[in-house]
């Protein structure tokens, strides 16, 4: 399996409710210290990207990504599965939300 099917396969595990940051998703695939970098790029060219939870996956400090073409559907995503986005780009309860590979 490549790099880039882990990191699919590893999103799709990640459950709702929870996130993960890009950089632990890049770790838990095998990557190295830059691997993170990748991330989107991997997910983005997933043949059915609509099925990647990519609202799961979030910066290291908690931030999420905003774009103004997405902002609206991920604020419905994180209401949906019980999160909540602060007003700095943040989400609330971060730490408690992360989720740990390790668990599957």
């Amino acid at each position: 399996m490549t790099f880039s099917q882990r990191v699919v396969e590893l999103a799709l595990s990640i459950p709702p409710g929870r996130v993960t940051t890009y950089g632990a998703l890049a770790r838990a695939a095998g990557g190295g210290p830059l691997a993170a970098r990748s991330i989107t790029s991997i997910l983005s060219k997933y043949p059915n990207p609509g099925a990647i939870p990519w609202h799961r996956i979030v910066y290291s400090d908690g931030r999420v990504w905003v774009s103004p073409e997405h902002e609206a559907e991920r604020r419905k995503r994180y209401k949906k599965e019980g999160m909540k986005l602060l007003p700095n780009g943040k989400l609330a309860d971060f730490e408690e939300l992360l989720f740990d590979f390790a668990e599957l």
